[in-house]
């Protein structure tokens, strides 16, 4: 499948390939949720995807340390050795990392605005330092470097079928609602880590405060007023997602299936939080395989559906991955 996905993509070099290879291992083993929705990509754009979750991972490994081996004066070294071989990689197209190679020939290859990657590098460095947000402003100001940015990457890998700032806020709302579902989804494994990312006004609504979370997380034991402020952060994770989903019928139809299965696996996670009452800071909620694979045959369906279409259509212009597809033909390259 690899080598598939490299030769549809036109990677050749094999150093190159190495890297996005990689990068692919990376999306596999830490995100089943998102490696799954991206294979139902075209197989051309997927290398793309892969380098930039790549990234994304490499960067928030680095951060996050989750054996806690290094301090965070190495750990900001180590962000700033990967920022400058980024810099150095989006100005040459290259890099002697290989998620850093495969990022760089990705953002060549795109067009994608370099200032994207360092508002995320520069959240990623506030995580070093800052272990709670004092309001859902504050979080929001967080989530544009740390997540909106990574829809806004997406936008010219994905296509889209109106004028991308069109597509723009929906892309950065998706990006939003996805990582607010992880912060609900992981509150308790962040708090280990001494993070709260559930905006502190938010909490105090319903009377939470951290020493609270840290207490129920310690004992085991459950208290309503936290039980309240989750499912206010449910609401509210919820709106985003309503915020985002007209987003994904702007895009190139090849890629709609995709960014509805991750929609929907995402949305299912919601789901399992509500299902579970809302023990986040006990147990990890997480979707179950049977549904994921339910969900990945209906995307399959779908591209089934819209490749029937497609050949039914009038022939016009083929896609280009980074620009508008109004007169999208239809031609899968999947």
């Amino acid at each position: 499948m690899t080598r598939r996905e490299l030769d549809a993509a036109g990677i050749v070099d094999p150093s190159l390939r190495a890297a996005y290879t990689h990068c692919r291992q990376l999306n596999a083993r830490h995100g089943r949720t998102y490696f799954l929705a991206t294979r139902l990509l075209p197989v051309a754009r997927r290398s793309a995807v892969h380098a930039l979750y790549g990234f994304a991972r490499w960067a928030d490994d680095i951060v996050d340390d989750s054996d806690r081996r290094l301090t965070p004066p190495e750990r900001d070294r180590l962000l700033q050795r990967l920022e400058d071989d980024l810099a150095q990689g989006l100005r040459t197209g290259d890099g002697d990392d290989p998620v850093v190679r495969a990022v760089a020939d990705t953002a060549a290859r795109y067009a994608i605005d370099p200032t994207l990657f360092a508002d995320f590098l520069a959240s990623m460095r506030s995580d070093l330092s800052v272990t709670d947000y004092p309001t859902y402003a504050d979080l929001r100001a967080y989530m544009h470097g740390s997540a909106a940015v990574i829809g806004l990457q997406m936008l010219p890998v994905l296509g889209t079928t109106v004028p991308r700032e069109e597509a723009a806020p929906h892309a950065e709302a998706l990006g939003v609602a996805f990582q607010l579902t992880n912060f609900l989804r992981d509150v308790g494994e962040d708090l280990d880590r001494g993070r709260v990312y559930l905006p502190a006004d938010l909490l105090a609504a319903h009377g939470v405060d951290r020493p609270l979370l840290e207490w129920s997380r310690r004992t085991g034991r459950h208290d309503g007023r936290i039980r309240a402020a989750l499912v206010a952060a449910d609401a509210l994770t919820r709106d985003v997602y309503r915020d985002a989903e007209p987003g994904i019928a702007m895009l190139d139809p090849r890629v709609r299936p995709c960014i509805r299965t991750a929609f929907t696996l995402y949305g299912g996670i919601l789901d399992a939080i509500c299902d579970q009452d809302y023990t986040v800071l006990h147990r990890r909620a997480v979707v179950s395989r049977r549904r994921r694979t339910a969900t990945a045959a209906a995307g399959a369906l779908r591209i089934v559906g819209a490749r029937c279409r497609a050949r039914l259509s009038a022939p016009g212009a083929p896609a280009t991955p980074g620009g508008s597809v109004l007169q999208w033909k239809g031609q899968s390259s999947d």
